[in-house]
């Protein structure tokens, strides 16, 4: 197990977690996966910081997703 320095050791890196996410608990596989689990969110939070949303973005974001009114549910 190395660090994860680069996009590549990152995507290795959510591989490798997919293989393990089934591990039994209190076995080397299910330590692997904390483990990974740790280095992948220390990888994001240092190179992919989501930060706060624009509020007006997030509004226009909503409004697409939710009906301004009524006759939009139905699909009249």
């Amino acid at each position: 197990m190395k660090p994860i320095r680069t996009e590549e050791d990152y995507h290795m890196a959510l591989v490798r977690l997919q293989l393990l996410k089934d591990s039994k608990p209190n076995t080397a596989q299910a330590d692997e996966y904390d483990v990974i689990n740790i280095l992948i969110e220390h990888y994001e939070r240092e190179n992919a910081p989501m930060g706060m949303p624009d509020p007006i973005e997030s509004i226009k974001i909503f409004t697409e997703f939710f009906p301004d009114n009524e006759d939009d549910l139905d699909g009249k």
